[in-house]
């Protein structure tokens, strides 16, 4: 099961880089790692989740991700979006609190401006690959991701439907990510996030790896269990791969951040499969000479694997 991958290599870490956007509410700022050498960098945008933390739902959550994929290859940018508690915005807005449309138009400001991204950060200019460019998610950021992927909703508040898909993003990874609305919603969800009840992940077409735990309950949200976390993969059109991590609740092992209380499930081994595993998956969609997804599925093959299953389609 033992998944080989390189050294890890030095990293920076930048921030805040910020950029101004007309008409919100605050400038969005970000966090940028890097590895300190290379050229032709592929990018990852990372969308942080809605825990009840002060600073992991921010440009400073992550690190367990971030770090890992920068120091294996990847320009990582972080935005902190209007949703996260070190914003404190309130709640007047019509979309607050989890303000799940801008949470993706910040991913399409920052594909829009990177030049200014790359000219802000020591050492990054003139090392990025625009060609090369995935999305992933934890949770709430799951549900942004999605939509940048393809997924559609319909705006409870003007009843039109909403497509935010960018095609610069070439591959998503969805962590822990809201499956479907309708019946599969608890009834606090329907009263505080209404946007869930019309997701619709048929147009998802992209590729992305959708990661769940099969202890990952998330009652607040749904009346359906685990199974809920695995429907971007079962109601998306292929290809998609889906990663089942056994005994892993919503934390994944506790990819948001080091030895953080709202990690249910602590599991070091847990944690490095999943930067593997995404590592490797990212890795060959970019760049499908790659065998490192095919290598990966492989030393996980088997019914005896204590970790999880990978399933493809």
């Amino acid at each position: 099961m033992e998944i080989n991958i390189s050294s890890p290599a030095p990293i920076l870490s930048f921030s805040p880089v910020i950029l101004s956007v007309p008409g919100r509410a605050v400038d969005l700022q970000m966090r940028v790692t890097a590895p300190a050498t290379g050229s032709e960098l592929p990018i990852i945008l990372l969308s942080h989740g809605h825990g009840p933390s002060n600073h992991l739902s921010s440009l400073n959550g992550y690190a367990p991700l971030a770090s890992f994929w920068a120091a294996h290859g990847f320009v990582v940018i972080q935005p902190t979006h209007l949703s996260s508690r070190t914003l404190n915005l309130g709640s007047d807005h019509p979309e607050a609190p989890l303000y799940w449309r801008s949470r993706a138009q910040d991913m399409i400001h920052i594909l829009d401006q990177l030049d200014t991204i790359e000219s802000a950060v020591p050492q990054l200019l003139g090392r990025l690959d625009r060609s090369r460019v995935a999305a992933a998610g934890h949770s709430m950021g799951g549900h942004t991701i999605s939509l940048l992927l393809g997924a559609r909703l319909t705006d409870p508040h003007d009843g039109k439907e909403v497509n935010l898909a960018d095609p610069r993003i070439k591959a998503g990874v969805l962590l822990a990510a809201p499956g479907r609305g309708g019946d599969a919603l608890s009834e606090f969800t329907m009263e505080n996030y209404s946007f869930f009840s019309t997701t619709d992940f048929s147009e998802m077409k992209t590729p992305a790896l959708v990661v769940a735990g099969d202890n990952d309950n998330s009652r607040h949200l749904t009346v359906m269990g685990p199974d809920w976390h695995t429907d971007p993969y079962f109601l998306s059109p292929g290809p998609k791969s889906l990663l089942t991590l056994f005994g892993a609740e919503h934390g994944l092992g506790g990819v948001s951040g080091y030895d953080v209380a709202e990690t249910t499930d602590e599991n070091l081994e847990r944690v490095a499969a999943v930067q593997k595993l995404t590592w490797a998956y990212l890795r060959t969609e970019l760049y499908p000479e790659d065998s490192a997804w095919d290598s990966a599925c492989m030393a996980w093959a088997g019914n005896d694997n204590p970790l999880g299953r990978i399933e493809t389609k």
